[in-house]
């Protein structure tokens, strides 16, 4: 069945109406003729059902359950042109992968889109499709948690906290992301992280190894873009086959995404990287290990509720790192390297166990802290191991900020 018998002559209901909402609206209208495309952005209890043949729900929404009537975006792209889709999920690094693979299949030649979570949706590049185009899609979990088509080549990054705020555990985090694979078919492909819990699915399974096999010189900050190009390099040369050479020359001159280890500067004798994509305390401990100089830390941002023990225990470790917590994830962090009970505030002053770890109150004052403690020559980097949310619009005004007092100073 062709794209406009799927939609013509049907009732359908567009719930949610940010930018992909918008997107799915203008797709309907272009490539199909329903009887009526209505919008709706309330809670799931104003729906009436009954009124509509299918309901096109926006990633984000909270919707427990499946339902048959339900369908998104994502979905209804898959169903056309899976086969000619690399989809890239995890909790880090999938947006870095995805533009990562896409630079390199374009620098080589290769006819490819970018879409998905990265800010494309996915139905706005419909008509630019050909057979030999590759669609690089990054999908988030939220994107894939009522999915039931898989891309043809997956790719599940990595796993850790997060989201929690949305799906409760880690395990039915985990289950919304599993989509991308759990319904791949024979002769697909499922490059799998080496911390991701095995997924039941009809594909080849290549294991992602922990450490990377190849000496890239890359252009990028951060340890972890090492295993983020092994798996461009796989897809690239043994799936897609792309000359080795050609691809490591595209690989290594990859300039990387904004907000993610980016060098922004050096600025009274200190060296500034904004990582305000980090959200989580991993990707914070793989900030101060990437940067050889890093001497200052900002953390801190939203408090969802995650486990801070190992960035707790690594700021005890660190003695040499100065770590500058900020906002109530900061101050739990803070308290918690100090030993403190939770309700305990910072008057302590330096007069703790741990002198390599303050609080402030904001971005501005822990920049203003960073510029009086970090010795010269050494890097200050926002990494702040916590969303944004409460504090910032996102991660890139946050990042966007943090630059402006950097260059106030």
């Amino acid at each position: 069945m062709g794209i406009r018998e799927s939609f013509d002559g049907k009732r359908i209901l567009i719930w949610g109406y940010g930018r992909e909402g918008k997107s799915t609206e203008k797709f309907l209208k272009s490539h199909s003729a329903p009887a009526n495309i209505d919008i709706y952005e309330g809670s799931r209890d104003g729906i009436n059902e009954d009124n509509y043949d299918l309901i096109i729900k926006s990633p984000g929404i909270v919707m427990p359950e499946d339902d048959p009537k339900y369908t998104s975006q994502t979905e209804i792209f898959l169903e056309e042109y899976r086969g000619r889709t690399v989809g890239i999920t995890g909790t880090k690094g999938k947006s870095t992968t995805s533009a990562m693979l896409y630079s390199v299949l374009k620098g080589c030649g290769k006819d490819a889109l970018l879409v998905g979570n990265i800010g494309q949706p996915c139905l706005d590049d419909w008509d630019d499709i050909r057979t030999d185009t590759v669609v690089v899609f990054e999908m988030s979990c939220h994107q894939l948690e009522h999915c039931h088509v898989s891309p043809h080549i997956a790719v599940f990054l990595n796993l850790y906290e997060e989201h929690l705020d949305h799906y409760g555990t880690l395990d039915k985090y985990f289950e919304a992301k599993s989509h991308i694979a759990s319904f791949q078919e024979s002769g697909d492909v499922f490059l799998s992280g080496w911390n991701v819990p095995d997924i039941k699915t009809e594909a080849k399974i290549v294991r992602i190894g922990k450490f990377p096999e190849h000496n890239w010189e890359l252009a990028v900050n951060g340890v972890q873009n090492m295993y983020n190009a092994e798996v461009v390099r796989y897809i690239a040369v043994d799936l897609l086959h792309l000359g080795e050479n050609e691809v490591k020359r595209e690989l290594e001159s990859f300039s990387g995404l904004p907000h993610r280890l980016q060098d922004i500067g050096t600025v009274g004798g200190l060296r500034y990287l904004d990582d305000s994509i980090s959200t989580i305390p991993e990707a914070t401990i793989a900030a101060v290990e990437s940067i050889s100089d890093a001497a200052t830390v900002l953390v801190g941002g939203m408090d969802r509720g995650i486990n801070y023990d190992l960035l707790v225990d690594f700021i005890r470790k660190t003695a040499d790192v100065n770590f500058v917590c900020s906002y109530a994830s900061g101050l739990r962090i803070y308290n918690e390297v100090q030993s403190f009970p939770a309700t305990a505030v910072y008057a302590a002053g330096r007069d703790v166990p741990y002198r390599n770890c303050y609080y402030v109150n904001d971005l501005e004052a822990q920049v203003k802290l960073a510029g009086e403690i970090t010795p010269a020559g050494g890097a200050v980097i926002l990494s702040p191991a916590a969303a944004s949310y409460g504090y910032f619009k996102n991660f890139e005004e946050r990042g966007d900020v943090f630059r402006e007092l950097v260059y106030k100073r």
